[in-house]
């Protein structure tokens, strides 16, 4: 049974559902008032702890977005479905609106007016958890979940803390970004005005009061996940708490080399995200630079996504072009036409386009900083640079010596391979396990869950 449930004052149903598979619609008051209702039965199947299917609420920063957490999040949404588990997923919406189908349930939160303004396609409602907080409890008392679980202090976020609070649900919390570094380097920019020192005196000052903001919240979880293993460590220094890998996978039909249709010589390097101050890529200036250094012509820049720096890059770069945001098949597509993709960032935690290069054949270079470089055989199917100049540089040496393309081309697609996305999931259902044991049973030590 597909039940789709709207606020009032809301004009369509259009969660993407056939109109034959809906059985029942029914209205929520934002007071938490149910009008009228009808339950669907999930079938039971799944991860069991002691002979019951574990309840998951999913309260996740960002979905329907173009980002890492957003594909994570519709990628453990796919999973949660096609393996049948009991999952209530939660996140913001154009409009407010729930659909039950079997077990699973999708909640989205229109967000209000005013909400700031975090990224083009992203904002944070302070008023958020406040107006849909009682009917959220109410849903939450009906399903009964066994843990909460949030991937950030956005306002569904906070919400899900708050509900996990309230109702006394065990609280398991994600790291998927740096939000500390993005806000002291973002900081830093805006005040570029100031005299030399003051910006970075106070962009570090906001990195430090913004990582003690998150851990703080994060360290009411029962468990930690981070992405790679040096954030695991950081994330159990900073909150005491047992804390465990969280990878991503990567959806190999999709991203494949066999996509490949460009036929000229051009040597084609690959940016895909988004183009902020944080992502470096102001490095790709200093890269054409030292392709020119070496009289190499025949290259060119694919620069995919949106952004703040966007306007500067296309200004700065000569041999460039700037196709916007591109998703799905079109996407893949652009992959596997690239000869190498570069990930200059020295802020992300784990950089799922690197799988997804990998899966479409193609080799990456990225900085010694970050979850990117831990995905990087040396010389095999990538290569990790320290400084600026030597990031430049191994890009144009490359573009000289194609010769070893082939072999770092088979090597990406092989790791890539290996990359299942629904092993990472049940390792996260590993977690949750640990998160329902007795509380303070568990030994606080990270990295307890591969």
């Amino acid at each position: 049974m597909k039940r789709t449930t709207i606020w009032p004052n809301q004009s369509h149903i259009s969660y993407g559902e056939r109109a034959s598979n809906c059985e029942t619609v029914s209205i929520f008051d934002p007071s938490g008032r149910q009008q009228r209702r009808s339950v669907g039965s999930a079938k039971r199947s799944g991860r069991q702890r002691g002979g019951h299917v574990l309840k998951v609420a999913f309260f996740t920063d960002s979905f329907h977005e173009v980002n890492g957490v957003a594909n994570t999040s519709r990628q453990f949404d796919a999973f949660a479905i096609r393996r049948q588990l009991p999952f209530v997923r939660v996140c913001a919406g154009p409009e407010t609106k729930i659909v039950t189908e079997g077990a699973h349930i999708a909640v989205e939160l229109k967000r209000g007016r005013p909400a700031l303004q975090v990224e083009k396609d992203m904002s944070f409602d302070l008023t958020l958890p406040i107006r849909y907080g009682n009917t959220m409890k109410r849903l939450l008392k009906d399903f009964k979940p066994d843990v909460i679980h949030i991937t950030g202090p956005s306002d569904i976020g906070v919400m899900g803390f708050a509900l996990s609070r309230s109702l006394r649900i065990p609280l398991v919390a994600s790291w998927h970004t740096n939000l500390h570094e993005y806000s002291g380097r973002r900081l830093e920019k805006g005040l570029g005005f100031l005299p030399l020192g003051i910006p970075q005196a106070l962009g570090r000052g906001a990195e430090r009061a913004t990582l003690e903001i998150v851990s703080f919240l994060y360290s009411f979880a029962r468990v930690g996940l981070a992405p790679n293993p040096e954030l695991v460590e950081s994330l159990h220094r900073w909150t005491k708490r047992p804390c465990f890998l969280m990878r991503r996978g990567i959806d190999t039909n999709l991203f494949r080399p066999d996509r490949r249709d460009r036929t000229d010589g051009r040597f084609v390097i690959g940016y895909v995200g988004r183009i902020t101050s944080e992502k470096g890529v102001r490095l790709l200036f200093d890269m054409e630079r030292a392709l020119q250094a070496r009289g190499v012509q025949d290259y060119v820049f694919r620069v995919i996504g949106h952004g703040g720096e966007l306007e500067w890059l296309q200004a700065n770069l000569r041999q460039a072009e700037f196709p916007g945001v591109v998703k799905g098949e079109a996407l893949a597509r652009e992959y596997s036409n690239m000869d190498l993709f570069v990930f200059p960032s020295r802020t992300d935690t784990f950089g799922n386009v690197v799988l997804e290069a990998f899966a479409s054949g193609v080799p990456a270079l990225v900085t010694d900083v970050g979850g990117p470089q831990f995905l990087i055989d040396e010389g095999v199917n990538g290569m990790v640079r320290e400084s600026d100049a030597s990031f430049a540089e191994a890009a144009a040496e490359l573009a000289c010596e194609r010769g070893q393309i082939p072999a770092m081309r088979v090597a990406a697609r092989e790791y890539a391979l290996s990359q299942s996305w629904d092993a990472v999931f049940e390792s996260v259902y590993d977690a949750y396990a640990v998160a329902l044991q007795p509380h303070g049973s568990v030994r606080a030590v990270p990295c307890a869950v591969k």
